[in-house]
């Protein structure tokens, strides 16, 4: 039964709160909202985790993640609410390719990237998972990936809140509560950038960018996004980065000084020592992170 007398949210606009606080953040369309640990509690009998293949994985990320965006993936699982007659997915989690191998090896030098090493790139529940659900189904996650090779896994959290071109909060900045809880290591920021922002309030990160420049894999779903928010298609034979520059100009692109997002790192195990005889390539901070940044 809900309580009716639950201590207020401290702040109505912050993304994340502190780790300490009885409240969980969830989405649906794009849209966050909150949980309460004295909500209903959770009960794993009511849910499962199964991989999930492609084209489910991304329909899910793109409907309700706030990026609007799906990564190369090697690994998607799948947190399936389920009631007498329904099974209904409400959570997922995506595994898979960072921009460089770097990303893996600077924190975990011994294992080999994209295999025994990977980037947790997405990992969304919807509002019908209550508390605690986030926390059971990374463990259950990480289970799987230990079973399939993989040792270590670093995840990003983007502290940086952004708005649209109509000044609407499209993205109100993270600062990875949820792996902070789950005992990530977290070992500082990421290298500082500068990144584009859209008139939707999305960024065309470098990876997409290098994909039209270079007319590799996937240049073309880039370049619809570019063209659905009113930049002119490509001229016959013009240059890729040329038309990267016009493109980005007609849609009145922002140019952002980001600080680098908030790195964390799980060493995957059956046991601590195991867990531990992991080496690690950075040194772990002590403390984490308890606000994102200001606009």
């Amino acid at each position: 039964m809900t309580n009716l007398f639950q201590e207020p949210l401290p702040f109505s606009d912050l993304a994340e709160i502190p780790t300490a606080s009885e409240w969980c953040q969830r989405w649906r369309g794009r849209r966050h909202s909150w949980r309460h640990r004295r909500d209903g509690g959770f009960d794993h009998r009511r849910f499962e985790v199964d991989l999930l293949d492609e084209t489910r994985a991304k329909d899910f990320v793109l409907a309700h993640h706030y990026s609007r965006s799906f990564p190369a993936a090697r690994f998607r699982l799948g947190l399936y609410t389920v009631d007498a007659d329904e099974r209904r997915l409400s959570g997922v989690a995506v595994f898979g390719v960072p921009v460089s191998s770097a990303v893996l090896t600077r924190p975990l030098p011994d294992l080999e990237p994209y295999v025994a090493s990977l980037e947790c790139s997405r990992f969304v529940l919807t509002d019908e998972c209550p508390a605690n659900s986030e926390s059971w189904f990374l463990a259950r996650c990480f289970e799987a990936l230990l079973t399939r090779g993989v040792r270590g896994v670093v995840s990003f959290a983007d502290p940086v809140p952004r708005r649209d071109a109509a000044g609407r909060v499209t993205a109100l900045g993270h600062v990875g509560t949820i792996y902070a809880a789950s005992n990530a290591l977290y070992m500082g920021r990421a290298t500082p950038r500068t990144i584009k922002v859209l008139p939707d309030g999305t960024i065309l990160n470098e990876r997409a960018a290098q994909k039209i420049r270079r007319r590799e894999q996937g240049h073309e779903y880039a370049e619809k996004a570019l063209i659905s928010l009113g930049a002119p298609a490509p001229r016959p034979s013009e240059d890729p980065a040329v038309w990267l520059q016009r493109a980005l100009a007609s849609v009145g692109a922002r140019t952002v000084r980001h600080r680098g997002a908030h790195r964390y790192v799980f060493r995957l195990g059956k046991d601590r020592r195991a867990r531990e005889s992991i080496r690690l390539g950075m040194p772990a901070l002590g403390v984490f992170p308890k606000r994102p940044d200001p606009e």
